[in-house]
């Protein structure tokens, strides 16, 4: 079982508050979307080799909001419904599970920069291969607790199969390495000379 640790743990007050708990990962995802630069990180998401399936890069905004808005609620259920009870157990569940939800929204909000930006494939799909256990365990916590809470994570889990997918198949079929496979854009690319892309020759 996890452990309550209030130093890696949200505070309380953001719980009990549905618009905080909702708007703090959604503020938090959009800020580190626009640390690594959206263009930048599309244009490396298109130009590297990708496994079947991949989805365009347009939509990865509109999902995450979502997956973010849905964890966000998730945690004010849990933590409003459990902290409420008269059961001891549920409460120190209750706890548990904010101390995890606070560690799986911090791996979450590095993976982007360390595929994107460090350009580290495996590390970043070890990274989400262990955000996605974390995330599971989160969602076994919290269907003891709050049912409803549970299932507000079943989207995200889904989605973060499915990114490790991404992860681990971007990284097999670019030979777990993205440096010295960049080459300049062609310039008839018009807006986007000076891009990098990835050499599939």
């Amino acid at each position: 079982m996890t452990t309550y640790i209030p130093s890696l743990t949200l505070p309380g007050q953001i719980f009990d508050n549905p618009a905080a708990s909702i708007i703090l990962p959604i503020a938090a995802g959009t800020g580190i979307g626009f640390f690594v630069r959206p263009k930048d990180s599309q244009n490396t998401y298109m130009a590297l080799k990708q496994p079947p399936y991949r989805p365009p890069p347009q939509v990865f905004g509109p999902i995450w909001t979502t997956l973010y808005g849905l964890m966000g609620y998730g945690a004010y259920r849990a933590w409003n419904t459990g902290m409420s009870s008269l059961n001891p157990n549920t409460i120190e569940l209750t706890k548990h599970g904010a101390t995890l939800y606070t560690l799986q929204l911090g791996l979450n909000l590095v993976w982007m920069p360390l595929f994107f930006v460090l350009k580290r494939p495996i590390e970043a799909t070890v990274h989400i291969s262990a955000l996605t256990g974390i995330v599971g365990y989160l969602t076994y916590i919290w269907s003891q607790v709050d049912p409803v809470a549970s299932w507000s994570l079943a989207p995200y889990l889904g989605w973060l199969g499915f990114a490790t997918y991404l992860s681990a198949g971007t990284g097999y079929l670019n030979d777990w390495s993205f440096a010295g496979k960049e080459t300049s854009a062609p310039t008839d690319r018009g807006s986007g000379t000076g891009t990098k892309y990835v050499n599939e020759k």
